[in-house]
């Protein structure tokens, strides 16, 4: 794989997931609303709410996908791979007030008003539902087995660590709203058999509660790249390994990593080149190993070796020129 097709087909990947997304998302949100409305279910309204807060996320993290590949300017060397985390952390935000702390209030509420009038319509909206939702989620999945098969990991360890927090969110999201639509049916079924609203009600208020659990998942995970995350051990050690294996280097005194973007990653590490290594030697070295990098991680946009160990003034270098 190709450094610039591979950070080129995962762009395009995470894009497509979102844009099948947030349509699927928009025309759940309008038809459970109707839903709702015409039933006078509470579940129903927060489902709608629900996916109304998927939408806008999708939307959301669309634009932090378009942001995000920006190419770098005199003002931000390093480009705007960090928007994409700015943007997700406020998708985050807004589905934790938006969806969950309105879903939890309006099931608080709701349980108190009178039970459900129109069961067989929010049945026949949830299962439609069910099935819009479950065509985003296999998608999501095909582009989550696809790229840990890239990076040989198991999907369940790809998704904890990937940067790409487009796809960490599109799939928490669905996954959420599968069991938001569970909930949902089972409390109108319990209404219905009970006539108790309380059920109904229980059920927005769970719905609640897990989009709350998202939220502060996806913003954790957006917040602490935002701030500056070094890759995970396994990287680390695989780009240690590349760089130890290079003629004329002895050892990798330090290495640094940092996560600049979805699919940008800045190396810098200090070298203990050999003490027969020439001038020349040393510059052939470094070019030959960060074209490797480059080729064995396409992420890897910037590499910066120091040939010198901890530095250590004289009292001549502390002497003011």
């Amino acid at each position: 794989m190709s450094g610039a097709g591979g950070v080129d087909e995962v762009k395009s990947e995470s894009v497509l997931t979102v844009l099948i997304a947030g349509l699927m998302n928009l025309a759940i949100a309008i038809a459970k609303l109707v839903a709702g409305v015409l039933s006078g279910s509470a579940a129903m309204v927060s489902e709608a709410a629900h996916s109304a807060a998927d939408t806008v996320t999708e939307f959301m993290l669309y634009v932090a996908l378009r942001n995000s590949v920006k190419p770098a300017d005199e003002a931000h060397p390093f480009g705007y791979g960090s928007t994409a985390y700015m943007w997700a952390a406020l998708a985050a935000a807004f589905t934790f007030v938006a969806g969950g702390l309105f879903s939890i209030t309006h099931g608080v509420h709701s349980m108190q008003d009178g039970g459900e009038a129109d069961y067989l319509l929010s049945y026949v909206v949830l299962a439609i539902a069910f099935v819009l939702e479950g065509v985003s989620f296999v998608r999501t999945i095909v582009q989550l087995r696809s790229e840990s098969r890239r990076w040989k990991v198991r999907p369940r360890l790809f998704l904890r660590h990937t940067p790409d927090t487009t796809l960490k969110a599109v799939f928490l999201e669905d996954f959420a709203a599968l069991i938001g639509l569970v909930l949902a049916a089972l409390g109108l079924m319990l209404t219905e058999i009970t006539g108790n609203p309380v059920f109904d009600g229980g059920a927005s208020v769970l719905i609640g509660v897990l989009l709350l659990i998202v939220a502060v998942l996806l913003g954790h995970a957006n917040l602490s790249l935002l701030i500056g995350r070094s890759l995970p051990r396994r990287f680390r050690e695989a780009v240690r390994a590349e760089l130890e294996a290079a003629e004329d280097i002895v050892a990798v005194q330090e290495l640094l990593t940092l996560q600049l973007g979805p699919t940008s990653v800045l190396v810098a590490a200090r070298i203990d080149y050999r003490d027969s290594a020439s001038g020349e030697a040393i510059e052939h070295t470094s070019q030959a190993v960060e074209a490797r990098l480059r080729a064995r991680f396409p992420m890897i946009r910037y590499v910066f070796l120091s040939p010198w160990g901890a530095a250590t003034l004289t009292e001549e270098d502390r002497k003011p020129r």
